[in-house]
């Protein structure tokens, strides 16, 4: 079927008054009936994400049931009967949840709803508290308002793994979603098909986070940013059980609204997403200022240093959680024998080094939290969960604890704290720290690029380009040999599922890697350099340049 056809099935079948609304919109214009029907959204390992709108490309209530619907046949094939449902802060989250929530019902799975947004390790924490056979989190993260979107988590509270993914693929296939019929939710309600989950979880959630507490905040001034999303209430709540000496939370972004109308990017890996944030720091004269993404599993910080504030990067804090949780442990007499630090491979390898000084077993895994998940998974499996002492992922998320199985904003911010306050008490800042750090091993500097490829005419372009690199490997990369070359599509050297990802090691010591974004149209490029500032930066120019070359739309 064309994507006029089915524009036209929609326009017909459609009756959901918003959805209608966006076809009369989109009604003789050409290009946005092709972007918006060319395919179905994909479903993923990590779910669906797209932008807002009718369309089978786009996320509404229709694709929402269709989802729903084909995983509920996939659980009723395999006797799977409960499921968890939370949602972020972002346009429709509410009333894709209760749909969601709605279908499970409507097909007998219980569904425990969250009564109110909350973020998605919460959601990773409720599949576990409830024995929940799955979990669905409806959020898209740290994109723009106009994207939304749809995680799956296994019965361990992590994402699917890749075969249980394709495996409900075919049964969503199958799915007419204008088939697809609920009830009212309050009659799913009352007859206990639907249960809200109680505040009390809440509790028992932030009472496990503390429990990762390595020290405190005593003496810490903090500014904080929510971005407008699901940490507004559980990060200042942690923060003030850290006994921080003062908190104080931007106004502009301190409540829930998908709009993000003072950050077009609502990621505090972006430094135009802490503006406010960096504001208020300077007015209160902020020790540090933390901010979250709209579901609360990233968090970013900038740190006051000689007067002013110095953004740190996701590797930087990531070596330095590891550097002080592992310190720290060991100094409580808490860290266990063969501690396990989880990291991705496109993640800095100066993690790793520091760790080896706790003799610690360091595991890189493929780009996605729930990789690191299924590590702990495999540890607890064994009775070793307590092993597990960090995991982190260079786009700024960290996990301390297996209490849940994705990245945790909230027990990252409580760390952070402490560890800010640790070094205030002996003089030192964070930039102070990483400094140290860096003189001991050496300068490892990353640098991240994204090339966006959009629409239909992009998705086609983006395959493309990924096949002739593939096809074609680079035995150099500017004036530099490439040493070894890693196809994770193919390699048999390391105990890593397929990916498409390809690896670039230097020699001299830097390295490029190359992998397609799980969840929008951009092809992603981590570069790595070791040597001086002023050689990296010559290095980087080279790398950059290569990339440009092959990887420009």
């Amino acid at each position: 079927m064309t994507s006029k056809e089915q524009y036209e099935q929609w326009v017909k079948k459609v009756t959901e008054p918003e959805v209608k609304k966006q076809l009369e919109a989109m009604k003789g214009d050409d290009k946005a009936i092709e972007n918006a029907f060319y395919k179905y959204l994909e479903f993923g390992t990590a779910g669906l994400r797209g932008e807002l709108g009718a369309g089978t490309n786009c996320l509404n209530v229709y694709t929402i049931r269709k989802v729903t619907q084909g995983i509920a046949d996939c659980m009723k094939q395999s006797g799977l009967k409960t499921a968890a449902i939370s949602y972020d802060s972002r346009i429709n989250s509410d009333v894709f949840a209760a749909e969601t929530a709605k279908v499970f019902a409507a097909n007998g799975i219980k569904a425990y709803l969250t009564k109110e947004l909350m973020p998605t390790p919460y959601l990773s924490f409720i599949v576990r508290h409830f024995k929940a056979d799955i979990g669905v989190m409806i959020t898209a993260s740290h994109n723009p308002a106009k994207y939304n979107g749809y995680k799956v988590y296994g019965s361990d509270g992590c994402q699917l793994t890749d075969a249980r993914a394709n495996e409900m693929i075919g049964y969503i296939d199958n799915v007419d979603p204008f088939k697809v019929t609920t009830a009212a939710i309050d009659s799913y309600v009352k007859s206990g098909k639907i249960e809200y989950v109680g505040d009390d979880i809440a509790e028992y959630y932030l009472s496990e986070v503390m429990h990762r507490a390595v020290g405190n905040a005593e003496g810490l001034k903090i500014a904080y940013s929510p971005l407008n999303g699901t940490g507004y209430k559980l990060v200042p709540e942690i923060l003030r059980r850290m006994k921080a000496e003062t908190l104080d939370i931007v106004k502009e972004q301190g409540y829930p609204d998908g709009r993000f109308e003072t950050c077009s990017y609502p990621n505090p890996e972006k430094p135009e997403a802490l503006k406010l944030g960096l504001r208020l720091a300077r007015e209160k004269e902020a020790d540090i200022l933390i901010a979250t993404d709209p579901d609360a599993d990233r968090m970013g910080i900038a740190v006051r240093h000689n007067g002013d504030y110095t953004l740190m990067t996701g590797n930087e804090v990531g070596v330095l959680l590891t550097d002080y949780v592992f310190s720290k442990k060991k100094e409580n007499g808490t860290l266990p024998e063969n501690p396990v630090l989880v990291k991705t491979i496109v993640s800095t390898a100066l993690a790793a080094e520091v760790a080896r000084e706790y003799d610690a077993d360091v595991r890189d895994v493929l780009t996605g939290f729930k990789y690191i998940g299924d590590v702990i998974g495999k540890l607890e499996a064994k009775g070793e969960a307590d092993r597990f002492v960090l995991g982190f992922e260079e786009s700024y998320g960290y996990l301390s604890g297996s209490y849940v199985r994705d990245k945790d904003a909230v027990v990252a911010s409580m760390l952070t704290a402490s560890m800010t306050a640790h070094y205030k008490k002996q003089g030192k800042t964070l930039v102070d720290r990483i400094t140290e750090i860096y003189e001991k091993y050496g300068y490892y500097e990353h640098k991240l690029k994204s090339y966006e490829y959009a629409g239909a005419e992009g998705n086609a372009k983006m395959k493309k380009i990924l096949s002739d690199l593939r096809n074609n490997l680079p035995e150099k990369i500017g004036g530099m040999k490439v040493t070894d070359t890693v196809d994770y599509m193919t390699q048999t050297r390391f105990d890593l599922p397929k990916s498409n990802v390809l690896s670039f090691k230097l020699d001299n010591g830097c390295s490029l890697i190359v992998r397609p974004s799980g969840t929008e149209p951009l092809i992603k490029v981590y570069f790595t350099a070791a040597k001086t500032r002023e050689e990296n930066a010559a290095l980087f120019a080279e790398m950059n340049a290569y990339a440009d070359s092959v990887l420009k739309a």
